[in-house]
């Protein structure tokens, strides 16, 4: 695949065009995300959600039904389903034309949303190592896949993280997954690095540092910093107080190549997206 082919997403029968980074915000019908400013629990709370996420600008709404934070409590198929179908039934009331993505590892999930409410992304934590059913679901769904990388589990992830090379170990992790789904026919694959997932504090600053080694996939590539602890335990501050550290790392992020910011704060980043896009502009016209 070349690059100019890597820079769009066929979502529902349309092409989401990458060749200026999008905006992915984020939607959680849980009641314990690590930001208390994302649950959404009621229809009035969700349906405002999603008017503020595509009035501010983003692209793409993310809806999570499954708390990935750290020693997050695990979640029954069951009642992830049931989030989502209140969430998804709102979100389609009110925004019908919405490009939605489910953030899920379940392969049976990910299908329901799919067929049920015209997902048209799904974006795996797990990359397919919690459900053995999702790559081969994908294939058959024909939607484009986000897959993570991640060293454990969400209930375990941050107890031990350790790599003898941290680079080469999440670049072979990624080439062997990627190879997986091209066999199985997937067409559309995002890459997502996984900050603050199964990675130290200097895993993650490392990641971000060498982030445009990425391009080497020539696939788009997601990044998910927003209000994370990479920021709040650096600056000794809370989720409530990143913003401002969420935004640096977003302009690092995309002069380094991110084609896709998932967020808590739109407009913010959807600032950021401009004003780096101008920067580069800049560049080019001297």
């Amino acid at each position: 695949m070349n690059e100019e082919q890597s820079k769009y997403l066929n979502v529902n029968g349309r092409l989401l065009d990458l060749s200026t980074p999008c905006v992915m915000g984020i939607l959680n019908v849980t009641p314990d995300s690590f930001y208390s400013g994302s649950r959404m629990q009621t229809e009035k709370e969700i349906e405002t959600r999603v008017q503020q996420i595509l009035d501010e600008g983003a692209a793409i709404i993310d809806v999570g039904a499954y708390s990935s934070r750290p020693n997050a409590d695990h979640v029954p198929a069951e009642e992830e389903i049931n989030r989502l179908r209140r969430g998804l039934e709102v979100l389609r009331r009110t925004a019908p034309d919405a490009v939605v993505s489910v953030d899920t590892f379940r392969a049976d999930v990910a299908r329901m949303c799919v067929e049920e409410y015209g997902v048209a992304i799904i974006n795996d934590i797990a990359a397919g190592e919690m459900d053995t059913d999702m790559f081969r679901t994908v294939a058959e769904l024909n939607v484009p896949y986000v897959m993570m990388h991640m060293q454990g589990t969400p209930q375990n992830m941050q107890q031990h993280p350790h790599y003898d090379n941290l680079l080469r170990e999440i670049f072979l992790y990624f080439a062997r997954k990627v190879q997986q789904l091209r066999d199985l026919g997937v067409k559309d694959i995002v890459l997502d690095p996984g900050f603050g997932f199964g990675k130290t504090l200097e895993h993650n600053y490392r990641l971000m540092a060498h982030l445009e080694e990425f391009r080497l996939f020539k696939l788009p590539l997601l990044v998910g910093v927003s209000r994370k602890s990479m920021i709040y335990r650096l600056l000794d501050t809370t989720p409530q107080e990143s913003l401002n550290g969420t935004t640096v790392l977003h302009a690092l992020a995309l002069m380094k190549g991110a084609d896709i910011l998932r967020v808590h704060d739109v407009r913010q980043a959807v600032e950021a997206v401009k004003i780096v896009e101008a920067m580069k502009k800049a560049a080019i016209d001297d």
